[in-house]
């Protein structure tokens, strides 16, 4: 079978491997893949800047497969099912496990990140991380992981319509969270540097508001005149830059919440006075839960969700690595590149 293969930074490998069609076992499928989508964890990968990391490797977590085969323990998916996958393999029953969070045990190890991962025709699975739907399609069921983290993000701050929320960052995460947030019924505005990104999510996502960032009092001041001279109750930050962090608590409410689900790899400080003076709750967002996939797929069943604007870039698998160095560049307008084996 055809896999892609990143030897090392920048050099992608198209190789042909065998494929995994013995020893399936009880617990597991064999599916075969239709739809691979590329984040910013492959785009990180590709150009050595993703942490916890190691080469060669397999990239692929954002997936829509097709179950070919299932194990005799087998009950959660039928062969010929449409799934979307739950990357997030815990291998251990870690108290964290054990109660439930599933998106951040001790030994986690994410499919395609910390493992082989997806851009393969096929490989097998323990059945448990599939996710089916008879009506979404397989660019849709490959979305389901993008839009888990900001679902996820907007869970974990319990958005309700009482809600105003500012997200930080047009970038996919932050797209998906201001789709979630609105969902909710909370009046939502998108902040961002970029001024096409906003452009693109007032036309296209429909989001209440943009705020063009800049120096923090005169983007506090946007802030305020998009919220009726109030700060929003939740600030989400998208970005992973210890600068938008530490101004989140400018930005927030007093007694608001503040979620971070962009990741900064390394230490960062913010004002403690303000903190407290606030009462802030901050919180960390990390992967999604399979109640976060259930829910996602739901809401895109039922009209709740709107994946068109998403896919802005589709190509054969087989043609990567042609394509990949452009992905990079913001200019070239990608929002999510999807890569197609049927």
């Amino acid at each position: 079978m055809k896999t892609i293969i990143l030897n090392e930074p920048g050099q992608f490998q198209l190789a042909e491997t065998e494929a995994p069609i013995e020893d399936l076992q009880a617990n597991e499928a064999l599916v075969k893949v239709h739809r691979i989508g590329i984040c910013g964890t492959d785009l990180h990968a590709y150009t050595g800047k993703q942490p916890f990391f190691s080469y060669p490797r397999i990239l692929g977590h954002e997936l829509g497969v097709e179950v070919v085969e299932i194990g005799t323990d087998v009950n959660n998916v039928q062969v010929g099912d449409k799934c979307s996958v739950e990357p997030y393999f815990n291998k251990t029953e870690d108290h964290a496990v054990k109660r439930g969070f599933t998106n951040c045990g001790e030994n986690i190890s994410v499919f395609g990140v910390h493992e082989d991962g997806g851009m393969r025709e096929y490989f097998k699975i323990p059945a448990n991380y599939l996710h089916a739907s008879q009506k979404l399609s397989y660019d849709q069921l490959a979305l389901v992981e993008t839009l888990s983290i900001g679902c996820h993000a907007v869970n974990r701050a319990m958005v309700s319509s009482s809600d105003t929320v500012a997200v930080i960052g047009a970038g996919p995460i932050g797209m998906g969270a201001c789709q979630f947030a609105m969902a909710a019924g909370a009046k939502t505005v998108m902040m961002d540097i970029n001024q096409s990104r906003l452009d693109f999510c007032q036309k296209h996502i429909g989001v209440d508001g943009t705020v063009l960032v800049s120096e923090v009092e005169e983007t506090e001041a946007r802030l305020r005149d998009v919220f009726d001279g109030n700060l929003p109750t939740v600030v989400i930050d998208a970005t992973g830059n210890k600068h938008s962090m530490a101004n989140t608590l400018t930005f927030t409410a007093s007694a608001g919440r503040i979620v971070f689900v962009g990741l900064f790899p390394g230490d960062f400080s913010f004002h403690d006075p303000y903190f407290h003076k606030k009462e802030l709750t901050i919180i960390a967002s990390r992967n999604s839960l399979p109640s976060d996939f259930e829910q996602i797929i739901s809401m895109i069943e039922n009209d709740q969700i709107d994946t068109n604007p998403w896919i802005t870039h589709k190509v054969l698998f087989t043609e990567i690595a042609d394509h990949f160095d452009s992905w990079l560049k913001p200019e070239t307008g990608v929002i999510k590149a999807m890569l197609t084996l049927s």
